[in-house]
Parts: C-alpha cells; structure tokens; sequence
C-alpha cells in the first residue's frame, strides 16, 4: 500500500510539470506571433519620420453678411437740469416729478426782495439821467444856433456846452445799461421750460433758499427731459465702422417688454473712434409717443452687416494666435509656411482673414504652434 501511495505522488507530479511546459510554449507562440506582425527592420514605414498627414482645404473668396448684436443705452433726446442764477428764495413751485410741460411754460417763481430794490434804484437813476442829458443837449442847441451870429457866443462857452452835452449822454447810457443788467437778474427769479418734456427729479420745497452758488446750488432745481424721442446710442468696435452707414436699418429689444420688437435708423455717426474702447458711437432716433420706453434703459441691438466685398473665408481652427503674431499655416511643395495675417469678422466656426494670400492657396484646417516652418507635410 506504501508503494501505491509513492506511484500516485510520481503521477501528479509529472502532470503538473507537464501543465508548466504546456503554458510557457503557448507563451512563446504568442511572443512569436507578436514579433512576426511587427515591421521588419529596413521597410520603408508608410509615414516618414518628421513627416504628417494633414487636413488642409483650398482657400476661397466669399461674401458674408455678418449678424451683431451690441448692448445699447437710451437716452433723453433733451436733457437739462435747471439751477438758480440769482440768489434767492422759491416763492412758488409749479411742477412736480412726473409733469408734462410745454416749451415756455412757467415752472418756479423766486424772490429776492434786495433786487427788486436794486431795480428801483437803477430805474430811478436812469430816469434822473435822462433829464440831466435832456437839459444839456437842449443848451448846447442854443448856444450852437445862437453862435451862428458872429459875436454872439465865445468858441469857449459852446465847447463847454458840447463837452457838458457828450458827458450827460456817456452817464445817460451806463445807467441804461445798469438798468437793463437788474432787469435781466429779476428776470431769472421766474425759471420756464426751454424746451417741452417731462419733470424728471425736483430737490426743492417752497420756501427753500437758493442760489448759483453755495449750499443752495448743490443739486439742481428740476431736471426736464424730452422723452416723445429718443436717443438709442451704441458702440460699434473698430472691426465694424466700415459696415454701417447713416440710414442704416437696426432692430432693439430691452428687458422690460422682451416680447416688442422695435426699430430705428441710424441717425448720427461720430466719425471717430474713441481712444479707449477703440469703438464709434452712433445714434438712433427712436419715436416714442406713448412714453413706454424710458431714458436709462439697457437695449440689446442687432444689427445685419452686409458684406461690401469678397474675402477671404477660413475655419477658426486654422488660424493660430501665438503670443507675437497671427498666422496661418500654408502648404507649399509639401513643407508647411506660415502666413502672417490680420483677423476681420467672426461668423460662428469662421473668421474673415486679410494678409499675403491668394485663392486656392492649400492651408492646413487644423493648424497649431507645434507646427514649425519647414515641416515636411502629407495632406490628406
């Protein structure tokens, strides 16, 4: 039984060596056939090393109307804040917030008792004058008719008389421009529309104690604006000043009613750009007679630009942005060129492009910095 026991420990062990010669063959099958499929040493490789297989397109002409949308801001076609030019006290407030005024129309009265005095004063001088120079002119008459018989009148006494006469007349038209100067002033102490629109803020009472300087002239009396029309004022970015001219259709919307579509033309184009945004303000006139839209609004404008001549068209994938420059990348007699261009208008996945190129120029779709000059290129 002993020798039996010793028989079956000699079979198992020979079948588990069996097992390992069988798993290492079939490993070194597999390592054969691994080998077998790989490139032998000395066949040229279909992709040569320092070489790519590229997609390129063939560079075309185009004319693309552009769709821009711009933030816009209404404003009051009219707009003044109206301030005390005499120091004085509001006697009598004829408007508040929100009243709708007429050109000429009366909107505070102001008192000022000292200029009412001054007034007086002046008027009362001017009237003294006037007699003074009356009397004088009248004896210079006289004495000049008078000195027409020889003898009569020394040539002394008429220069005295005429002298007399050219002073009282220097004295007459000061005090009338005295006069004239306080009648002006009083004339401030009533303050009326320049224009017809709406009372937009008032910071004064009765009584309150104003002035065109000082604590009485810190905020303005009223601010009136026009507001049947208004101003629709953007700024078009530099890119885009060549598209737009006076007349030019443009469609808004703002926040509060986004479901109303409205209109204007452009009425009014700076014609320079400003130095920090690098844009142009226009305007638009927008009628506005029912009043729902308001001064201060944000409006989202949309514009169609129509292209005036062809361009050159590309994917933006084939545009590189570096650091420095701006490039494209060409193909040219298979090894890869760059082509320093200008961007123009994005539209969606494409970008007008401007620089050293002509059509049918093959240029790599897919172009990056890792791309050098000089690479050898396979197009695909």
């Amino acid at each position: 039984m002993w020798k039996n026991k010793n028989m079956l420990n000699l079979i198992d062990t020979s079948t588990i060596t069996m097992k390992k010669i069988t798993f290492l063959f079939s490993v070194f099958l597999a390592l054969t056939a691994i080998q077998s499929c790989s490139p032998v040493k000395g066949k040229e490789d279909p992709i040569a090393e320092g070489s790519r297989v590229t997609e390129t397109f063939l560079l075309k002409k185009d004319k693309v109307p552009t769709h821009l949308q711009l933030p816009g801001e209404l404003i009051a076609y009219q707009q003044v804040d109206l301030y005390a030019k005499v120091t004085s006290f509001v006697k009598d407030l004829k408007v508040d917030i929100g009243s709708e005024v007429t050109a000429g129309q009366l909107l505070i009265s102001l008192d000022a008792p000292e200029l009412t005095s001054q007034l007086s004063a002046a008027e009362s001088r001017l009237h003294s004058l006037e007699a003074v120079y009356t009397a004088s002119k009248l004896n210079y008459d006289r004495l000049s008719e008078t000195s027409k018989t020889p003898g009569t009148i020394s040539q002394n006494d008429l220069d005295v008389a005429a002298a007399k006469e050219k002073s009282d007349l220097a004295n007459l038209n000061a005090a009338k421009a005295d006069y004239k100067e306080v009648s002006e002033m009083k004339s401030y102490l009533e303050i009326s529309a320049p224009f017809s629109g709406i009372i937009t803020s008032r910071n004064v009472n009765t009584g309150a104690y104003v002035g065109p300087a000082g604590k009485g002239s810190e905020f303005p009396l009223l601010t009136l604006q026009e507001q049947k029309r208004l101003r629709l004022a953007i700024s078009v970015p530099e890119a885009f000043t060549g598209y737009l001219n006076q007349g030019d259709e443009i469609s808004f919307h703002v926040k509060s009613m986004p479901n109303n579509t409205y209109k204007a033309k452009v009425a009014r184009l700076a014609g320079a750009l400003d130095m920090r945004l690098r844009s142009e303000k226009i305007e638009m006139d927008v009628i506005n007679n029912d009043k729902k839209l308001l001064p201060g609004m944000v409006a989202e404008v949309s514009i169609s630009l129509a292209a005036k001549d062809s361009s050159f068209i590309i994917p933006k994938t084939g545009l590189v942005n570096s650091d420095e420059v701006i490039y494209v990348i060409k193909v040219t007699n298979g090894k890869a060129e760059h082509i320093l261009v200008k961007k123009g208008r994005e539209m969606g996945d494409s970008i007008e492009i401007f620089g050293s190129l002509t059509g049918n120029d093959v240029l790599i779709k897919k172009a990056s910095e890792e791309i050098k000059n000089g690479t050898e290129i396979k197009t695909q």
